[in-house]
């Protein structure tokens, strides 16, 4: 059963199998991925022990100078952190490892694996949902008891290529008001999965259809939804067109994250999407949400920026010193604004060029070098700190984008026209 590349070998744990109590157990998604022969560079292991969680965790972190976090000291719940994989070692729910099992969301979830008989402990037919590639629950009052189970469902299909078995989506529906009660964060992290997953853009317009965004995204509706898989379609082409551009979109600016956020513009863009129009009632459904100053800043940017493109969008390519203002706008959203033009029908030749400038680090108009600095006006021109000074800055820009000048001496001299 077990093989090298499998988590169900504990050939390749980090640590000897001899340091686990006999009716230790591995569960949950590693057991699960490991049968469906998914392969990961990293490993993500979860025991279930019937008593002494921590202990043994602390014990197998000081045998192999590994880190150590208590996560839960009530429901006696540990970490250990080696270089190439994280174990998380659980008190068992119960009296028995059936019991434990039983109160998991889905039954594919629910299969465990001993270490010691080499052998898989299965109460809940979870194999045959594998073949079957079907999301199934193991009771309605386990999704209840949690409910942020219920959008996970969604987001596990998704990852995983199944679909939902007819009675558990059913229960989902009835259930679905109560995921309002759930803590931002948790919503949030789905949410995020759901949209960092080309197939997540399909799941996402099922859950909604089955109510579960009404509560966090009033707003959204089946245009939006569809205007997400029209991104990711956009996105798998021009990766295969335009590698640069798809690199643009899969980056992320600067930004210390945590480990199960997951950031890129294409992301961002999708995010955009399931926003009310208005910006300020945009920027409160993302801090509803908790995101960050930062991704809130990068949603914003690309929803102003496509706001400018569609107001001042003619029948031909924008003028420059409108190209300037745009690029200004965006910023560093640039490439989600131009994805989402082209997921909106705007044609491709007046949207590649402006690409094509972001592109090119040295472009005048997507990334002006300033001529003069403040100092030189004050200086040069005997002007006077304050506000003028900016505003004749910002004005050189714009001439700089319009071909008006091209160096200092030109930039100083086009100011004193100015004045």
């Amino acid at each position: 059963m077990a093989t090298e590349q499998s988590a169900l070998s504990p050939k390749t744990w980090p640590f000897s199998v001899s340091l686990l109590p006999q009716q230790a157990y591995l569960v949950g998604g590693s057991v699960r991925d490991a049968l469906l022969r998914r392969q990961a560079d990293y490993l993500d292991l979860d025991f279930v022990l019937p008593e002494r969680a921590i202990a043994t965790a602390k014990g197998i972190a000081q045998h192999y100078g590994a880190g150590f976090v208590v996560l839960d000291a009530d429901h006696q719940i540990a970490r250990v952190v080696f270089a190439n994989a994280t174990v998380d070692f659980a008190q068992q729910v119960g009296p028995t490892i059936h019991s434990d099992l039983h109160r998991r969301d889905f039954t594919i979830n629910a299969i465990a694996y001993s270490p010691h008989s080499e052998s898989l402990l299965d109460p809940l037919d979870g194999c045959a949902d594998l073949a079957r590639k079907t999301l199934c629950m193991v009771a309605a009052e386990n999704l209840e008891d949690d409910p942020l189970r219920l959008l996970r469902a969604y987001r596990q299909a998704a990852q995983l290529g199944f679909s939902l078995d007819p009675t558990t989506q059913q229960t989902i529906r009835h259930l679905a008001p109560a995921l309002g009660r759930m803590a931002a964060e948790r919503v949030r992290g789905e949410l995020d999965c759901l949209l960092s997953l080309p197939e997540g853009s399909t799941l996402l317009a099922l859950a909604w259809q089955d109510g579960l965004l009404q509560t966090w995204l009033p707003e959204v509706d089946r245009p939006q939804l569809e205007r997400l898989a029209m991104l990711d379609q956009l996105a798998a082409q021009y990766h295969e067109r335009w590698p640069a551009f798809s690199q643009l979109l899969h980056s992320w600016v600067k930004e210390q994250t945590t480990p199960g956020l997951h950031r890129s513009w294409l992301k961002a863009t999708k995010l955009s999407q399931l926003l009310p129009a208005d910006l300020t009632q945009a920027e409160a459904t993302l801090v509803r949400l908790k995101y960050s100053r930062a991704e809130q800043q990068a949603v914003l940017s690309i929803l102003k920026g496509w706001q400018y493109l569609h107001q001042h969008q003619g029948n031909g390519p924008l003028p420059p010193g409108q190209q300037y203002h745009l690029f200004k706008v965006a910023g560093a959203g640039f490439g989600g604004v131009a994805l989402l033009s082209l997921a909106c029908g705007v044609p491709e030749e007046l949207v590649l060029p402006l690409i094509e400038r972001y592109l090119n680090p040295s472009d005048p108009i997507a990334h002006p070098q300033p001529l003069v600095t403040g100092k030189d006006l004050v200086q040069g021109l005997a002007l006077k700190p304050g506000p003028q000074i900016g505003e004749l800055l910002e004005a050189v820009h714009l001439a700089q984008a319009e071909g008006l000048v091209g160096s200092r001496e030109e930039a100083l001299t086009w100011v004193k026209r100015q004045l």
